[in-house]
C-alpha cells in the first residue's frame, strides 16, 4: 500500500511539475492515471467498515476527472462532470458520518465556529458567482450546499476523531473546497492566472490527506 502512495506522490508531482512549465498538453494524459493509485492503495488495504465508501468516493472522483478533461468539449461534459464530483462528495459525507467517533463535538465551541464560518463561505461564494450562473444556478447551488456540508463533517470529525488523522482528513477537506471554489471562481466570474495548477495542486493534496487520514484512522492497531 505504500508502494502505491509513493507512486502517487511521484506522479503527482510530475504532473504539476509539467504544469508549472508550461506543458499542459503533456499534463493532460497524465492526469487520469493520478487517482488510481489512491484507488488502488485503498482496495489493498485491510478490510474495515468505511473501506467501501472511501473506495466508490475515489471512484466517483476518478470518473469526474475523465469527464473533465474533455469539458472543453462542450457544456455537457462540465455538467457531468459536476454530477459525478456530487456524487463523490456525497459519498465523502456518508464516509465521514460512518467514521468511529469519540467523544462530543457538540460541547466544543470551536466546532461551532468553524460552522458558521462553512455557512458564511457558502453564503459569500453564492453571492459572488449566483448572478452569472445562468442555467447552472440550481445544479452549482447544491454542489456548493453538497462540498459545504462535507467539510463541515470534516470538522465535526476534528473533534471526534483520533489524532493526527483528525488533523490530516480536515486539511483534505479545506484543500478540497479551496479546489472547487478555485474552479467554479475561473470557471464562472473571472479567470485567475496559474488557475489551473492552484485547481490541480489542492484537488491533490485534498485527495492524498483524506485517503492517507482514513486509511491510517482504520488501521488495526498491532
Amino acid at each position: 500500500m505504500s508502494k502505491l502512495l509513493n507512486y502517487f506522490i511521484a506522479i503527482s508531482t510530475f504532473y504539476l511539475l509539467l504544469i508549472i512549465f508550461g506543458q499542459d498538453n503533456i499534463a493532460w494524459y497524465f492526469k487520469s492515471f493520478l487517482l488510481p493509485f489512491l484507488i488502488l492503495a485503498t482496495y489493498k488495504s485491510e478490510v474495515f467498515p468505511t473501506k467501501k465508501w472511501l473506495l466508490l468516493a475515489l471512484i466517483f472522483s476518478w470518473i469526474g476527472d475523465i469527464i473533465l478533461m474533455f469539458a472543453d468539449k462542450g457544456e455537457l461534459y462540465f455538467i457531468f462532470g459536476l454530477v459525478s464530483f456530487l456524487i463523490a462528495h456525497i459519498l465523502f459525507i456518508v464516509l465521514f458520518l460512518k467514521q468511529k467517533s469519540e467523544g462530543n463535538y457538540a460541547k466544543n465551541w470551536p466546532f461551532w465556529l468553524g460552522f458558521v464560518a462553512v455557512l458564511v463561505y457558502l453564503g459569500s461564494m453564492l453571492s459572488l458567482l449566483y448572478p452569472k450562473l445562468g442555467d447552472l444556478k440550481i445544479p452549482v447551488s447544491v454542489y456548493a450546499f453538497t462540498i459545504s456540508l462535507m467539510l463541515v463533517m470534516a470538522i465535526k470529525g476534528y473533534f471526534s476523531w483520533q489524532k493526527p488523522m483528525n488533523v490530516l482528513i480536515l486539511i483534505g477537506a479545506i484543500f478540497f473546497v479551496t479546489s472547487d471554489s478555485f474552479l467554479a471562481i475561473n470557471k464562472f466570474y473571472n479567470p485567475i492566472l496559474s488557475t489551473n495548477f492552484i485547481i490541480m495542486f489542492t484537488y491533490i493534496v485534498a485527495q492524498y490527506c483524506i485517503t492517507v487520514g482514513i486509511l491510517k484512522l482504520n488501521k488495526k492497531k498491532d
